[in-house]
C-alpha cells in the first residue's frame, strides 16, 4: 500500500482510542436504550454487554478494522464495521435462543441496542472525517511534499495525490536529473527542478515530505539521496517499484542486529493465525452440525450407486507442501491416487450418476469441513490439487508453489471468480494462480468471510466443473 494513497484513519501511535471510543459508545448505546424504555440495568444485561464487547473486540481486531485505510475505501470501512456489529449481535441472540436465556430481555431493548450503536460508531467516523477534511480546506495540517523521479510509479503517486485532497498533501512537483527530452509518455512540464534542487528544499524545510520513486536498480543513486537528507528533518519515503511490489507479505524483520525484508512469507502468523483457526474451528464445527442430514444422505447416495469405499481420501499438498490426505465423497467407480491422475473432464466415463451431482454442486467437497477442524485445511484458501498436478504445474506455472504458504481452503477467491474445475489447459491454471496468490497477499479475516458468502452464490457451481 502506498503511504501517499492511505487514508490513515487513526495515527498508529494513538490507535488505542478508536478501541476505547467504540467500545464506549456501544455501552453507551445500551444505557440509552434501556433509560427510553424504563428497563433496570440488571445483572443479565451487564452479562450480555460484556459478552458483546468482547465479540466486538476479537472481530474488529481480526478483520483489521482499525488499520490504515484507503481513503477511496473509507465505505468498504463502514460496511465492514455494520458487518462487524451485525455478526455479535447475532450471535448474542443466537446463544440466547439456544441456550433459552431470551425471555430475560426485552426484544426492543435489543434491537434498538443494535440500532443505536451503528448509528453512533457510524456518526463518530463520518465527524472525524469531515473535520479532517475542513481543517484541511482552511489550510490545516497541509503538507507540501515533493517527488524525485519523474516515473510511472512517479506519476501514479502523482496522481493519487491530487485525487485525493482529503491527504492534506500539497504536491509541488517533480525533481529528476534528466533533461525533457529524455522523458517520454509522461509530463516533463512537472519537473520543477534537479533532485540536488529538492534536496535543498528539503534542508530548508520547505517541503515535510519527499518521496524517491527511482527504481531499485538505481541502488547507488538512492543510498546517495537518502544520506544527503540525513542533514536535514524531512520525511523520506520510497515508493516500491515492480520489484517490491510482487513480494509475498513483505515486510521489514531482522535476524540479531541484520535487518532483512521478507520476500515470500505467510500473511498468516502471530496472532493472524489464532484468528483464522478459530474462525476456521468454529464455522466448521456449526457446518458441520447444520449439514449433518445432508452427509448422511449423500453418503447413502454413493454407497448404493457404485461399489466401493463413500470417502475418496487422496493425497494432496497442504501448508508449507506438506502431504495431506483430503477427504471427499467418491464420485468415480475408481480412486486414483498415483503418481498420474487423469482430471475429470466432460462425459468422464469413470463418474458415476450421483458423483456427477455432487461434483457439480460441490457436495462431494463437504467432508472437508473434518479436515479443517483437524487443522489440514482451512474453510478459505487455495484449492488443494493432487500431488500429479502439483508436481507438473510447478514447472509450468511462476510462483506456483507459493499457493502452499497458507492451508489449502474448501472455497477460495479463485473459485467464487469463476476458475475451479477442470484445467485442461496452462493459461487456466495461471489464472487460478493469479487468483490465489492475490488472496494470498491481501489476506484478511474480513475477506474469508467475504468468500465464504459469495460462495453461497456462485462459489459451488462452475462451467468446468464435470
Amino acid at each position: 500500500m502506498d503511504s501517499a494513497s492511505s487514508f490513515q484513519f487513526v495515527d498508529s501511535k494513538s490507535s488505542f482510542l478508536p478501541r476505547l471510543v467504540d467500545l464506549t459508545l456501544i455501552m453507551l448505546s445500551l444505557f440509552m436504550i434501556l433509560h427510553s424504555y424504563s428497563v433496570y440495568f440488571s445483572k443479565d444485561y451487564l452479562l450480555v454487554l460484556a459478552g458483546l464487547l468482547l465479540l466486538f473486540s476479537y472481530f474488529s481486531e481480526s478483520f483489521g478494522l482499525y488499520r490504515s485505510w484507503r481513503l477511496g475505501k473509507f465505505s468498504h470501512m463502514c460496511r465492514m464495521l455494520i458487518t462487524i456489529l451485525t455478526i455479535c449481535y447475532l450471535l448474542i441472540v443466537a446463544f440466547l435462543f439456544v441456550m433459552k436465556y431470551g425471555e430475560l430481555y426485552s426484544r426492543v431493548v435489543v434491537v434498538g441496542w443494535y440500532l443505536v450503536s451503528v448509528f453512533l460508531l457510524l456518526s463518530w467516523r463520518l465527524l472525524l472525517r469531515k473535520i479532517k477534511r475542513f481543517r484541511r480546506s482552511k489550510g490545516y495540517s497541509v503538507e507540501k511534499v515533493a517527488i524525485i523521479g519523474l516515473t510511472k510509479t512517479g506519476m501514479d503517486l502523482y496522481n493519487e495525490i491530487w485525487m485525493h485532497d482529503d491527504l492534506g498533501f500539497d504536491c509541488i512537483g517533480f525533481f529528476d536529473d534528466r533533461e525533457p527530452g529524455r522523458i517520454v509518455d509522461l509530463e516533463p512540464k512537472l519537473i520543477e527542478g534537479n533532485i540536488n534542487q529538492a534536496i535543498e528544499l528539503a534542508k530548508s524545510g520547505d517541503i515535510q515530505k519527499l518521496y524517491i520513486c527511482l527504481p531499485l536498480l538505481a541502488e547507488q543513486r538512492i543510498a546517495d539521496i537518502i544520506q544527503a537528507l540525513g542533514d536535514s528533518t524531512v520525511d523520506v519515503l520510497i515508493i516500491p517499484d515492480f520489484l517490491l511490489k510482487n513480494l509475498m507479505n513483505g515486510r521489514i524483520g531482522s535476524v540479531g542486529e541484520m535487518d532483512t525484508i521478507s520476500v515470500f512469507e505467510s500473511p498468516v502468523n502471530g496472532m493472524k493465525r489464532f484468528y483464522k483457526r478459530s474462525f476456521d474451528i468454529v464455522f466448521s464445527f456449526c457446518a458441520i452440525v447444520a449439514i449433518s442430514p445432508v452427509l448422511l444422505a449423500v453418503s447413502i447416495a454413493v454407497y448404493m450407486s457404485s461399489p466401493g469405499a463413500i470417502l475418496f481420501k487422496q493425497d494432496r499438498y497442504g501448508l508449507d507442501g506438506r502431504k495431506i490426505k483430503v477427504w471427499k465423497f467418491r464420485s468415480m467407480t475408481v480412486t486414483e491416487n498415483s503418481n498420474k491422475v487423469v482430471q475429470a473432464s466432460k462425459g468422464d466415463a469413470r463418474i458415476t450418476k450421483v458423483g456427477a451431482f455432487i461434483r457439480r454442486t460441490s457436495l462431494d467437497e463437504l467432508p472437508q469441513f473434518f479436515n479443517v477442524l483437524k487443522g489440514d485445511m482451512s474453510v478459505v484458501g487455495p484449492r488443494p490439487h493432487a500431488v500429479a498436478h502439483n508436481e507438473e504445474y510447478r514447472k509450468l506455472v511462476t510462483y506456483y508453489m507459493l499457493r502452499h504458504k497458507v492451508l489449502p481452503g474448501i472455497t477460495g477467491w479463485a473459485q467464487v471468480n469463476g476458475w475451479r474445475g477442470e484445467t485442461d489447459t496452462l493459461d487456466k491454471m495461471e489464472k487460478r494462480v493469479e487468483y490465489d496468490l492475490a488472496y494470498i497477499r491481501n489476506w484478511s479475516l474480513w475477506w474469508d468471510v467475504k468468500i465464504v458468502f459469495m460462495t453461497f452464490f456462485k462459489g459451488f457451481v462452475g462451467k468446468n466443473v464435470y
